[in-house]
């Protein structure tokens, strides 16, 4: 929730607005009347509802002024209660609720037969017998950003041809992409995921994310709750497809991702279980080789200033997190020289991960402002700590059957990201939660496929 706050008292008047990202309210008149105390505002969306809370000492705890339901859509209010020598008021204001996975256009991408998934599948080293067609659709939908205010986003929903018998639903969540176009809606290299899913008889759908595909704005790479928003709004979107279209689901739902996606999937099902457990209840979920322990395993691996696989992760997560929560005025703010001006240009939604790879250092630690990296290697506060935290995803207990998967050759994602959420897990009394090395040994790149291969196995088990 954001607020603006203004200071009411009935000898004098101070307004002002408090200075933060978008969304924003302006209290534009307040006024003493024979009604009582009188305010209004104007907000930067008129999707905002708002609450108008007050405090009679400074300091003390903010309270909604009594009289009307909370929150309310109108950009004005008067407070009747008697007069008294100073009162405080503040605007409270959030997104309005009821719009989140509303279905607004599927169009379909492709038919795709037996034999071409066959062919694509053996080409791709999958051991995979197609059992059915599938039609592919890009779905867009309505969700929220980061900031929560609303939004559309796009993803891909695959269908078996044929099978008339109740499908469960599957959710699969993509590992990083810095082009926008590079997204399972435009039937993308991951996209064929979902295509698997569904010649295998599932209803799957897989999430652009916001910021990619028909979304809006800059990705917010690694947003833990911007990613599980889009992936259930785009769960709720598929459920209306299919009741329209007359495609039958059964009460299972499941949920898997590998890299970014292994994070954006326990982001998923914490929010699942904690917020929406009347609406979902999550059959089985599988995450591989995500980085779940971003303030801890991840932060320490960037700071041993090794050359990594792939050193535009670390830029694309500050490039994120700067726009996200404002650490600093610009990605450039952040960088040393050159890269504060060559990297910054390039996370324009149009550049590979592998141009990028290409200007970055190959320990991306050089690239890091010298003064950023001595604050976090003391261990200092940082917005930027902060920020990993609020991204972690170990405090809570998963009631799912839940799969981690990890390999140990994996020099992209840390595996120890994967075996201190086991750890956590196993100790909060999750005993339902594995932890599995698909292919000992084997790369970040090389671990996804037997991922994959193995997760389909065990939720055909469970179907």
């Amino acid at each position: 929730m954001f607020r603006t706050a203004v200071r009411l008292a009935w000898w004098a008047v101070l307004p002002w607005t408090l200075l933060a990202a978008p969304p924003s309210v302006t209290i534009t008149n307040v006024a003493r009347t024979e009604a009582g105390m009188s305010l209004k505002w104007t907000a930067s969306s008129p999707e905002l509802q708002f609450t108008v809370e007050s405090q009679e000492i400074l300091g003390s705890a903010w309270q909604p002024v009594p009289g009307p339901t909370w929150p309310a859509t109108e950009a004005e209010f008067t407070d009747s209660r008697p007069a008294v020598d100073a009162r405080f008021y503040r605007v409270a204001f959030e997104p309005k609720p009821g719009q989140r996975g509303r279905l607004i256009t599927a169009t379909k991408v492709s038919t795709l037969n037996k034999a071409i998934i066959g062919f694509i599948f053996s080409t791709a080293g999958i051991s995979l017998v197609p059992q059915y067609d599938v039609d592919y659709f890009k779905v867009v939908y309505e969700t929220v950003d980061a900031q929560g205010l609303r939004t559309t986003a796009s993803g891909g929903l695959a269908l078996p041809v044929g099978l008339t018998t109740p499908k469960p639903l599957m959710s699969y969540q993509h590992g990083t992409v810095t082009e926008r176009e590079d997204v399972p809606s435009r039937l993308n290299t991951e996209g064929y995921i979902g295509v698997a899913f569904a010649t295998s008889g599932y209803a799957a759908v897989a999430p652009d994310y916001v910021g990619l595909g028909d979304s809006p704005g800059v990705h917010p790479y690694m947003h833990a709750q911007s990613h599980a928003t889009a992936t259930i709004d785009l769960l709720r979107a598929a459920r209306t497809y299919c009741s329209a279209n007359g495609v039958a689901l059964n009460d299972k739902l499941f949920l898997t991702g590998y890299s970014q996606g292994g994070h954006a999937t326990l982001a998923a099902l914490r929010e699942i279980e904690a917020v929406h457990a009347a609406e979902f209840t999550v059959t089985a979920c599988s995450a591989g080789a995500g980085a779940y322990d971003l303030s801890g395993t991840t932060l320490q691996d960037l700071l041993q200033g090794q050359p990594e696989p792939n050193p535009y992760y670390a830029a694309f997560l500050l490039n994120s997190y700067t726009d996200v929560y404002a650490l600093a005025p610009s990605l450039g703010a952040l960088l040393r020289q050159p890269w504060k001006v060559t990297i910054p240009p390039l996370f324009n939604g149009l550049t590979s991960g592998d141009t990028i790879n290409a200007a970055m250092p190959p320990a991306p630690l050089d690239a890091l402002d010298p003064e950023l990296v001595s604050i976090l290697r003391s261990g200092q506060p940082h917005p930027l700590r902060s920020a990993l935290q609020d991204n972690d995803l170990l405090a809570w207990v998963p009631k799912a059957p839940l799969r981690l998967y990890a390999c140990s050759g994996d020099q992209d994602v840390p595996p120890a990201n994967s075996k201190v959420a086991y750890d956590g897990f196993r100790a909060s009394g999750a005993t339902q939660v594995t932890l599995q090395d698909p292919g000992p040994g084997l790369s970040h790149g090389d671990c996804a496929i037997p991922t994959i291969v193995s997760t389909l196995q065990w939720f055909n088990t469970l179907r």
